[in-house]
């Protein structure tokens, strides 16, 4: 960000920059990140301003899929197993809400999207421990991991017939901004570009 002349507002509110532009004016930064998320979730059929959301986890990610949600007008409460840190990215993003760790699972009857932003569940990372017995029958699960493509949670969302948002594709759809800024042209984001990316 200290490198940039100017910065999207959406990037400034997140607090981090991942794609610089170099124009005859100066740098531009922005976020896309949250462009991604959001365009994953649409891709899957599910509106973010549907209702309220749990975000898992109180990073980087978890601060730019948080401004995303409000931005679409979802009211947004965050979890972390460091409830101080989940208190920082709520107060930094008001009006965020926080829920304790321990109540994760009971929880979820109040919530039309779940999204797990923690390394938990990830490839050579400790499982996630929850539960989606509680959970409201329209709720969407979302996990931003892509190693595995299919994550426990995935897989449990989706014998409860739950919506499954998998990871890849906020990979591939938060790559999209940049590309078209950078080279003029706006890729498409199908199951052909998916199928090559995940070696499937």
């Amino acid at each position: 960000m200290a490198l940039c002349d100017r910065i999207d507002p959406r990037a400034a509110r997140i607090g981090a920059v991942n794609t610089l532009v170099f124009t005859s004016t100066g740098i531009e930064g922005f976020n896309t990140d949250s462009y991604g998320f959001l365009a994953n979730l649409r891709a899957h059929g599910v509106n973010p301003a549907a209702g309220p959301a749990l975000i898992l986890g109180a990073g980087g990610a978890a601060r730019a899929i948080a401004a995303a949600l409000q931005d679409e007008g979802a009211p947004v409460t965050v979890c972390n197993r460091t409830q101080r840190n989940a208190a920082a990215l709520a107060a930094a993003l008001p009006p965020g809400n926080v829920l304790p760790w321990e109540y994760r699972s009971a929880a979820l009857g109040d919530y039309a999207l779940l999204v797990n932003t923690t390394s938990l569940g990830m490839v050579h990372h400790e499982p996630l421990d929850i539960s989606l017995e509680a959970a409201n029958p329209a709720l969407a699960v979302a996990d931003i991991i892509y190693a595995p493509l299919e994550t426990e949670l995935l897989k449990a969302a989706r014998a409860r017939g739950l919506t499954a948002v998998e990871g890849l594709g906020m990979l591939l759809h938060q790559a999209v901004p940049g590309f078209k800024a950078w080279f003029g042209i706006t890729p498409v984001v199908d199951d052909e570009l998916y199928h090559i990316v995940s070696g499937g």
